[in-house]
């Protein structure tokens, strides 16, 4: 069983059991989080699409921590001038085990 969400304006395919970076959201650690945006829904070949959303259908999870992406090295340069730009982004995640999804 799977479902596609729509977590923070991006959307994951996600099953149980599963971890999830989404984009920072708001709340502590070992803290409950639900999603009603649910667009999918694949249960054993069944499957349920909707319009948006599939009505009545949740995914819950729990946050796990609040973590860093990756270093994107941002490099700037402009030739025969003696301009160069370098500069770092860290984005910001947080991790989410997906417990259940429910219909």
């Amino acid at each position: 069983m799977y479902a596609i969400v729509d977590i923070a304006g991006k959307q994951f395919k996600v099953t149980q059991d599963q971890f999830v970076y989404a984009p920072l959201m708001e709340g502590e650690e070992g803290a409950s989080v639900e999603f009603d945006n649910v667009m999918l829904i694949d249960n054993d070949g069944k499957v349920e699409v909707g319009a948006p959303v599939v009505k009545g259908a949740k995914v819950s999870g729990k946050i796990i921590g609040h973590v860093k992406g990756d270093k994107v090295i941002v490099f700037k340069k402009k030739r025969r001038k003696g301009y160069k730009v370098k500069n770092g982004h860290r984005q910001q995640f947080t991790k989410v085990l997906i417990e259940k999804i429910s219909k």
